[in-house]
């Protein structure tokens, strides 16, 4: 399986995520800024809630993917308080026809004075584990 990983993050947590996936594929994680070139079978993302949705840059990166490069999209992430942007990003994989992995990553991430510590050494390996999961 050939991956790539592109993140998006404001606090840190999600790059964290994206590194243990990445180290544990054998790849580099890079923030969505750096755009796919290569094709891959599966993209990992990783994304998070702000004001209870996906980041714009988030949806302006999924947007400017190509189909023909991209197998699926894997989702992953971490919030404070809300769960899963599964279906935020799978609406926008939709509309330039890009499947997604109905499998996915989260966790708790600290925000302010919540869940401190999280990711935490444990949710890392679980990334980690997640990522080579799917090989």
């Amino acid at each position: 399986m050939k991956a790539a990983v592109r993140y998006y993050t404001k606090t840190g947590n999600t790059k964290r995520l994206a590194e243990a996936i990445a180290d544990a594929l054998g790849v580099q994680a890079l923030p969505i800024t750096e755009p796919v070139t290569e094709k891959v079978d599966v993209l990992f993302l990783g994304n998070s809630y702000y004001a209870f949705t996906i980041d714009p840059e988030v949806r302006a990166f999924v947007r400017s993917l190509d189909k023909n490069k991209i197998g699926k999209i894997v989702n992953f992430g971490s919030a404070a308080l809300l769960n899963s942007t599964y279906k935020k990003v799978k609406a926008e994989a939709e509309k330039v026809g890009i499947p997604m992995d109905a499998r996915e990553f989260h966790c708790k991430g600290e925000f302010k004075a919540m869940h401190k510590g999280r990711p935490n050494s444990e949710d890392l390996a679980a990334a980690a584990a997640f990522a080579k999961s799917l090989k």
